[in-house]
C-alpha cells in the first residue's frame, strides 16, 4: 500500500503548476491534502478510481483537507468531536478494515507565538484523539503537523529555537506522541539522515539553498512498525512550499 500526504498551500493555484501530473505519477492507495483553502463547490478534481472526502474551514479561503481514497472506507468522520477544534477544517479520519487513517493540519503557533496558548490546548485534545483510536485497532497518521521535532529535523536549529515549529514547548508534545505508542516513520528508516526537509519558506531562496525544515510526517502506532516497507521525501515535486511524503506498508 502506497499512502501520499501533501500540504498544497492552496488546492486551486497549485491545480496550475502540475498537480495532476504528480498526483497521477504518485499513484497512491490514498491521498492526503492539506491547506485545500477552499470552500465546497469552489474545486471539482476529475479523479477517477478515487472516492473524496473533504473538511473544509467555516472560514473561506483557510486550512481545510481532503482524503481521496481508491479503497471505500468503512466510515469516515470529521474533526475531533471537541467542537472549539472542529471549525477549521483541519483533521479527516478515515476507518478502514484494520487500521483509521487521520489526515491533518495542526495549527501554526504564528508569528510571536500568538497562537501557541491554542496550539497545546490543541495538542492534549489531539493525543486523546488519537490514543481512543488506537484502543481499537492500527493508527496511521499524516499530515502537516507544523513542527521540526529534533534538531537533524531543521536547517538552522540555533536561529529557529523561538520560533513557530520550533519551541520547546511543540517539540515536547511531539515527544509525548511518540512516547504514547507512536513510530516517526521517516526516522525508524532514516534515523541519522540529516538534510532532508518537506518545507521550506518562499523567502530567501529557502529552497535552493535547501534550508527546509522536515514538519510533514506519517506517524503510525508501534503495532504497524513491522508492515512498514518504506517512507519517502519527495524533494522534487514542486508547486508548493511543501513537498509530498510518503508511506508504503503491507
Amino acid at each position: 500500500m502506497k499512502y501520499v500526504s501533501w500540504n498544497v498551500n492552496g488546492l486551486r493555484a497549485i491545480l496550475g503548476k502540475n498537480f495532476m501530473e504528480d498526483f497521477r505519477a504518485l499513484d497512491a492507495d490514498v491521498f492526503c491534502l492539506q491547506e485545500t483553502k477552499c470552500q465546497a463547490g469552489q474545486v471539482e478534481l476529475d479523479l477517477p478510481g478515487y472516492e473524496q472526502y473533504w473538511n473544509y474551514a467555516d472560514k473561506k479561503g483557510y486550512s481545510g483537507t481532503a482524503v481521496f481514497t481508491k479503497n471505500t472506507p468503512l466510515n469516515v468522520t470529521y474533526g475531533m468531536g471537541v467542537d472549539e477544534h472542529d471549525h477549521e477544517g483541519r483533521v479527516i479520519t478515515c476507518e478502514f478494515e484494520d487500521h483509521f487513517l487521520v489526515c491533518c493540519y495542526t495549527p501554526n503557533s504564528q508569528n510571536e507565538l500568538a497562537r501557541l496558548d491554542y496550539r497545546m490546548t490543541w495538542e492534549a485534545a489531539f493525543l486523546d484523539y488519537l490514543n481512543g483510536l488506537k484502543e481499537k485497532k492500527s493508527v496511521i497518521l499524516c499530515g502537516d503537523l507544523n513542527v521540526a521535532h529534533e534538531e537533524i529535523d531543521i536547517r538552522n536549529p540555533s536561529s529557529n529555537h523561538h520560533n513557530a515549529g520550533f519551541t520547546d514547548e511543540e517539540r515536547g508534545c511531539m515527544t509525548r506522541l511518540l512516547e504514547s505508542g507512536y513510530v516517526d516513520s521517516f526516522r525508524y528508516f532514516y534515523p541519522d539522515t540529516a538534510d532532508v526537509y518537506s518545507w521550506w519558506s518562499y523567502r530567501f531562496q529557502a529552497r535552493s539553498r535547501n534550508a527546509g525544515w522536515r514538519i510533514d510526517y506519517f506517524i503510525t502506532s508501534e503495532d504497524m512498525k513491522n508492515r512498514l516497507t518504506n517512507a519517502k521525501i519527495h524533494t522534487d515535486i514542486m508547486g508548493s512550499d511543501h513537498c509530498p511524503v510518503e508511506l508504503d506498508f503491507e
